[in-house]
């Protein structure tokens, strides 16, 4: 796999399951919101999260190259396997056609290294 790191500090947030989307949660470059019946889970630009929200940041996103087949099996696995063995926390969020992994600002470099000592590329372009 190669993955492309994505500029810019994201949170993960946390609010209501009845919650209206805020305004805040789709600026930035990447930001996803899922609805389920226990919350409303936000991944959006850090800096525009007001201080009174329960939120995780700094995170790094880093995108995995695709389109990648709905079918494909073990990608998550490849990369989440090298990362909890070097103890990295990982977030993923999945679209229609890539995977992106969220990892804790201060993780980042043993997190590429863990990548790419599993064999994956990473694109610093």
């Amino acid at each position: 796999m190669t993955l492309t790191p994505i500029p810019g500090s994201y949170a993960i947030c946390q609010l209501a399951p009845d919650a209206p989307l805020p305004a805040w949660a789709t600026r930035g470059a990447l930001w996803s919101v899922t609805r389920s019946g226990t919350e409303l889970s936000i991944v959006c630009d850090a800096s525009g999260v007001p201080p009174a929200v329960r939120a995780r940041a700094p995170w790094r996103a880093l995108m995995i190259q695709g389109p990648l087949a709905l079918d494909l099996t073990g990608v998550l696995a490849s990369l989440a396997s090298p990362l909890a063995a070097a103890g990295v926390a990982l977030f993923a969020v999945s679209t229609y056609d890539t995977d992106y992994l969220l990892v804790p600002v201060a993780d980042v470099e043993r997190a590429l290294v863990a990548l790419r000592q599993a064999g994956h590329q990473i694109d610093e372009a």
